[in-house]
């Protein structure tokens, strides 16, 4: 089975635990609030340098993180 690169990366999930979830727990809400959206910015800002062969995938990490944000708004 291949890895998903964008909504589940092997990488994030050492632990046990992903990396996101201990995120959002070490930090208040304001915080994650803007690790998102710097994430968010970052993927958008450079789509169509760091993956030029595949720049779509860039964009997609941004919508992960526009999604996640969403969610976290939505729950409060």
């Amino acid at each position: 089975m291949s890895e998903d690169e964008i909504n589940n990366p092997d990488h994030y999930n050492m632990s046990g635990m992903e990396t996101i979830d201990l995120l959002q727990e070490s930090m208040g809400m304001t915080e994650f609030e803007g690790y998102l959206k710097g994430n968010i910015l970052k993927y958008v800002s450079r789509y169509r340098f760091k993956h030029a062969e595949d720049p779509v995938k860039d964009l997609l990490k941004a919508q992960w993180y526009l999604n996640k944000l969403i969610g976290t708004l939505q729950k409060q």
